[in-house]
């Protein structure tokens, strides 16, 4: 038996980005279509609560906590500056309900309260930030808070975001559908979802903004075309403005130039392999999963196939 290609990673070089960062890939082959300093340390910003909401999926999926348990909200997740959900200090709120808030609004207070509910501090929240990062692979990320406030040492790369992204559609489905909500009401207060691509025809159903003054301008994006999922990471940007154009333009690219061609389905007999002094004279070679690989016009009409 011979397995698929795996992760098959090639830099096309085709297109230029304006983001300082930058990654996009074809979420079913694993391929890289674009690959800019993909692996320089840079600053997450907001986009660090994907890994936030991972560390509360996990927690959902092996029924530790349910999405109608409620949670103190502590004085110190009141009082955080910057983007808000607005909870009232000492009310309880239901963990979905600070799901929204933390994914739609990019509540800083709601991922503070989901930190403190789960693990008792933020501090101990990202010691499971960094154990669930460092099993999916994302081997140069580490987590000081569940925000994504500046710290020095709170760092990513774009390609560990990736990497994060793929396993958060992966593992937890049944939870991505917040990420497409354009908006959240909560305590009266209606805010609209900051990631740009959903209000445009591109098939985005998520993922997350950042923005801090030393990060730039960042999103990690994901968008759905005929069951074909790409995710564009990137980060450095000048402006808003910049960003909603570069990840827009980089999703249409994808699509545009790549497609997914199944070159063989699984149980497939590819080969009769000669047996020198076997029972048999020959062995069939057969495939146990399928071969998927995302190609340009150009590379398929070149590629060449032998066992």
């Amino acid at each position: 038996f011979i397995s698929p290609l795996q992760n098959i990673s090639f830099a096309n070089k085709s297109i230029e980005t304006l983001a300082e960062y930058a990654i996009v890939i074809d979420f079913n082959t694993n391929r890289v279509l674009l690959d800019k300093n993909s692996d320089q340390i840079m600053f997450p910003a907001s986009m660090s609560k994907l890994m936030t909401a991972y560390v509360v999926f996990s927690q959902l999926a092996s029924k530790k906590i349910t999405l109608e348990d409620t949670l103190r909200v502590s004085e110190k997740a009141w009082r955080k500056g910057g983007s808000k959900m607005f909870v009232e200090m000492g009310s309880r709120v239901s963990v979905e309900d600070l799901l929204k808030g933390m994914i739609v609004q990019s509540g800083n207070d709601a991922s503070i309260v989901l930190a403190e509910g789960l693990f008792g501090s933020e501090e101990l929240f990202s010691l499971e930030m960094n154990r669930l990062a460092k099993r999916i692979g994302m081997n140069q990320s580490n987590f000081k808070n569940a925000t994504g406030w500046p710290d020095p040492e709170h760092v990513t790369t774009a390609k560990d975001l990736s990497l994060l992204a793929s396993d958060l559609y992966k593992r937890f489905p049944q939870y991505m559908g917040y990420y497409s909500k354009k908006s959240y009401t909560y305590n009266n207060i209606k805010q609209g979802n900051r990631n740009p691509l959903l209000y445009k025809n591109l098939g985005s159903d998520g993922l997350k903004t950042g923005h801090t003054s030393k990060s730039g301008y960042g999103l990690v994006g994901s968008a759905v075309r005929n069951d074909r999922r790409v995710i564009a990471v990137i980060n450095g940007l000048n402006s808003s403005k910049d960003r909603s154009q570069e990840a827009e333009r980089l999703i249409d690219w994808s699509f545009r130039e790549f497609n997914n061609y199944k070159i063989y389905n699984k149980n497939t007999e590819v080969y009769k392999a000669p047996i020198w002094l076997g029972t048999e004279e020959f062995v069939p070679v057969i495939l146990n999963d399928d071969i998927k690989l995302t190609l340009s016009d150009e590379e398929y009409r070149n590629l060449k196939v032998k066992v």
